[in-house]
């Protein structure tokens, strides 16, 4: 059945609407050869729409995996300048399968990833709260000063955001809760407390727990898990 391309797009867990908006507008997105403008339709299991010259694939099973991304991996599928991919690390699943959400070269954690694009929306989707959890290494300010002006940034550099929940953990380490998934947020959080960031970790995001998944490993989620994104929806 025929529907918009950016909708067949975000279905297929490639970008959201606003973002699968913005390739076509680019002319990044193709039916069947032919470059595509915003406003046109395409069946997905008839036509061949591509972005970027990559096919989109099929509906088929979804894929939920959770992965350990190690630092120095980009969150993308394919990058400009070379750089590893977290693509790679999840290659042997045999399905294309897209990143949840951001976490930048030299952050590390749980990453989400799925050909789910109704469920990615669904957790990136700002109506939704989902409290994501790091645990970050830090030097600089007084920990317990530090931690009380991360509490009261409601404003961060223009753009409103809820309070964090701030743990200490140790003379070095603080555990950060943040509601927003804002472009490095808690980093920014820190640098207005005066603290400079050495390492980055996050390590749940809502129901979903990191635990002891190895560096560099994934999971697929289990039945209880893939339940609670699907509650998103």
């Amino acid at each position: 059945m025929k529907q918009r391309l950016q909708k067949c797009i975000s279905a297929a867990g490639v970008a959201s609407r606003r973002a699968a908006e913005a390739m076509i507008t680019a002319g990044r997105v193709t039916v069947n050869g032919l470059v595509a403008a915003l406003g046109d339709s395409a069946d997905p299991e008839l036509d061949e729409i591509c972005v970027d010259g990559v096919p989109l694939p099929k509906a088929g099973e979804k894929v939920y995996l959770m992965l350990h991304k190690p630092r120095g991996y980009v969150t993308t599928l394919s990058d400009e300048q070379g750089r590893k991919t977290v693509a790679e690390l999840v290659s042997a699943v045999g399905t294309r399968v897209y990143p949840v959400g951001r976490l930048d070269l030299d952050s590390e954690g749980l990453l989400l990833m799925t050909n789910d694009g109704e469920a990615a929306n669904a957790l990136m989707h700002p109506s939704h709260v989902v409290d994501k959890v790091y645990q970050v290494e830090v030097s600089g300010a007084d920990l317990n000063e530090a931690a009380e002006i991360i509490r009261g940034i409601t404003d961060l550099d223009g753009e409103t955001v809820s309070p964090a929940e701030v743990e200490i953990m140790d003379h070095r380490r603080l555990s950060v809760t943040i509601h927003e998934g804002k472009n490095r947020q808690v980093r920014r959080l820190c640098a207005k407390a005066g603290l400079t960031v050495h390492r980055l970790k996050r390590v749940s995001e809502g129901d979903l727990k990191l635990g002891n998944l190895p560096p560099r490993g994934f999971r697929y989620l289990n039945e209880q898990e893939i339940s609670y994104i699907k509650s998103l929806l």
